[in-house]
């Protein structure tokens, strides 16, 4: 099992106090081998002012060095191999002394230059982790117009935030290229299909139109319907993931029981139960496009149920502090590994892939795109018994205390609760 690294800011810093305490293992070792060998050689050389007399008492030659000869006069007398002692003791002392400080002075230095490698490593990691920041604030709220715009010195963190920068111009614009290319197919099939509509409405009614012609025009209607569905879907993807603009308090809990009471019909006509769990919560974003969310999700667990089944709304706080959206409901076993592909255009369980009837297969792509575009996220899991449990989360709203406008109250409540 690989061990998990450590963040880069403290391999750095141990990085930069082991580099400086070699230096100063390497300066200490120099020191000491200059300073032996300067002992030696200063030993050596007073050695030559010693001069051993008849009566074998050694003295120094007061013309030659008169302060050392008045020195050891004032010591007792000693012979050679006893000054070649306290020669090999001085230098000893000396050596010994100089290791012992020497590293207790380099120690101290060490944890001194440790710390200020810390900082350091900080500040220069400080452009990189604004990077990053940046990139997770776009990554969950999916607002690509947003840019470091670094100034200052031509270094190599600029430079790359400068190619940051570049990426994201481009991938806004290629973005709002695709955004554009579907909202401008979708208004131009639109037209088509509505007129279509309308001839085979205008041939239904004619009196001379035979069962045949009838049955054609009721099957004709049924696919017209199914394309004009599948164009809406398409409408409300490319809006869903647009964005938005402006961020308002959306009373979730009014919202969920309006879109409720809509549903009534539909789920008193597939023999569908409709319960509510209702509590308060006052989210942030758009009241359109929220209701959106919660048409979708309760259209699914009306269509996608089985007989006598049951579909329960529920709206309160999530545990992180956002407000929480959770629709539930009886159905057909869905595997788990099968919960994430619901969630992708287009794509069905894989029993539904011939019943295309039932639905464009966009619904919760929808879902998502809309709460992610608000700073939120959608996730399922799938009921033991059969059926599916989606819940969507969205930030809370919270009243902005300047004039910084609902951006960013938005955005720190989304910060907050994720």
């Amino acid at each position: 099992m690989r061990l998990p690294q450590p963040p880069i800011r403290i391999r750095l810093t141990l990085l930069y106090g082991t580099l400086f305490m070699a230096c100063g293992v390497i300066l200490l070792g120099v020191t000491y081998l200059l300073l032996e060998a300067g002992l030696a050689d200063r030993f050596q050389a007073a050695g030559a002012l010693f001069v051993t007399r008849e009566d074998g008492i050694t003295w120094v030659s007061e013309a030659s060095h008169a302060p050392l000869a008045q020195d050891l006069r004032a010591s007792p007398a000693a012979s050679s191999p006893g000054l070649r002692e306290l020669e090999e003791s001085y230098r000893a002392v000396a050596l010994q002394s100089l290791l012992r400080q020497g590293a207790l002075a380099l120690g101290g230095l060490t944890v001194v230059a440790t710390f200020f490698g810390y900082v350091m490593a900080g500040r220069v990691l400080r452009p990189l982790d604004r990077i990053a920041q940046t990139a997770q604030r776009i990554a969950s709220r999916g607002d690509l117009a947003e840019r470091l715009a670094f100034t200052g010195s031509r270094d190599e963190v600029t430079r790359l935030a400068d190619t940051f920068d570049t990426m994201m111009g481009r991938l806004e614009k290629t973005f709002q290229d695709q955004q554009r290319f579907i909202a401008d197919a979708s208004h131009e099939l639109r037209t088509p299909l509505a007129i279509n509509r309308t001839l085979i409405e205008v041939a239904l009614r004619r009196r001379t139109a035979t069962e045949d012609t009838r049955r054609l025009g009721l099957s004709l209607l049924t696919v017209n319907e199914r394309n004009e569905r599948l164009i809406n879907g398409l409408l409300a993807l490319a809006k869903g993931e647009a964005g938005i603009a402006d961020y308002t308090p959306v009373d979730l809990a009014a919202l969920a029981r309006h879109t409720a009471e809509l549903h009534q019909p539909q789920a008193d006509a597939a023999g569908i139960g409709l319960r509510l769990e209702i509590r308060p919560v006052i989210a942030s974003g758009n009241a359109v496009m929220v209701e959106r969310i919660i048409h979708n999700l309760l259209e699914n667990a009306v269509r996608y149920n089985g007989p006598h089944g049951w579909v329960r709304l529920t709206t309160g706080t999530a545990p992180d502090g956002g407000a929480a959206l959770t629709v539930e409901n009886t159905g057909p076993v869905v595997a788990g590994d099968d919960v994430e592909a619901l969630f992708q255009p287009f794509r069905r369980l894989a029993a539904d892939r011939t019943e295309s009837e039932r639905g464009s297969g966009l619904g919760l792509a929808i879902v998502r795109a809309i709460a992610r575009s608000h700073g939120g996220e959608v996730s399922a899991h799938p009921r033991k018994h059969g059926g599916l449990i989606v819940t969507a989360t969205l930030p809370r709203w919270v009243p902005p205390r300047s004039h910084g406008g609902h951006r960013g109250a938005r955005r720190g409540d989304a910060d907050g609760a994720r």
